[in-house]
């Protein structure tokens, strides 16, 4: 990793402080970058204008007791990935060819729209259990890897 990395890595963990997510340790953010220049970002969330799960004082998925890693379409939130996706497409910004930073590894959902959108390089730090998500990179030729330095 190079001195680019880190501190796109910094900005998807700054990013993933802006979370409306209410259970602890789900704060996620994800930084698409192009040519060493920051096209959007994004964080896990409930989509505009819904309520969040802090407005509503509590996680649907923990009150379903649902395992992480599953049923990702049972829950208010948009995953930081498909935020930054969203936006890129919302504002009109190519992100073809991009490297997506996240602090987590994507989800298959996320892996799924990252490749069709053309990101070929996804680096993430914590790992997250969805195997099936690795497939996609695979076969699509997407490169993903793990960020495996301290950050200060």
């Amino acid at each position: 990793m190079d001195k680019w990395d880190i501190r796109f890595m910094k900005m998807a963990y700054l990013i993933s402080e802006w979370t409306s997510c209410y259970m602890e340790g789900r704060s996620i953010g994800a930084v698409i970058v192009k040519d060493k220049r920051i096209m959007t970002t994004g964080y896990n969330g409930a989509p505009a204008g819904v309520k969040t799960c802090k407005e509503r004082g509590e996680c649907m998925r923990r009150r379903l007791n649902i395992e992480s890693g599953t049923h990702a379409e049972l829950c208010y939130a948009i995953h930081a990935e498909q935020n930054a996706i969203i936006q890129a497409a919302k504002l009109g910004i190519s992100i073809d060819g991009a490297t997506l930073y996240c602090t987590h590894q994507p989800c298959s959902v996320c892996a799924k729209m990252i490749v069709n959108v053309g990101i070929k390089r996804v680096v993430y730090q914590q790992g997250y259990p969805d195997p099936f998500s690795l497939e996609f990179f695979q076969e699509a030729g997407v490169s993903l890897e793990q960020f495996i330095e301290v950050l200060d």
